[in-house]
């Protein structure tokens, strides 16, 4: 909590929405548009790693105890989880979630076609 005794909105955050192998569409930021698989998931932080979208390229100096060689390395760098969709497999169009208890688990369920996505 601030000095206000008000949580801040890293606080405030709950369970993310989406997880780690989850197809995803980036809706705003630089690479709107892209498509990618879900690398990792800072949920802390509110952030995800997608495959292909937001890549960075960082020079790396030459280490010979490493036996590293110098160049350019390619890494894909953290998209805000509000800038990502889950995409829906079944109507493969970028969708929101439901939460929908079936039995003794829950499931998410797209809005669009209210079919299952992924594993829950």
């Amino acid at each position: 909590m601030n000095r206000l005794g008000k949580k801040k909105d890293a606080e405030k955050k709950g369970k993310p929405y989406i997880r780690r192998d989850d197809i995803v569409y980036v809706i705003a930021g630089r690479d709107r548009g892209k498509r990618g698989k879900v690398l990792r998931v800072s949920p802390d932080k509110g952030v995800a790693f997608v495959e292909g979208a937001n890549v960075l390229v960082k020079a790396i100096r030459p280490d010979p105890q490493l036996a590293q060689s110098g160049g350019f390395v390619r890494r894909e760098g953290p998209i805000a989880l509000s800038n990502l969709q889950l995409f829906c497999p079944s109507c493969q169009k970028p969708t929101r979630i439901a939460r929908r208890a079936s039995g003794d688990r829950k499931e998410r369920v797209c809005k669009r076609c209210n079919n299952p996505i992924g594993k829950a």
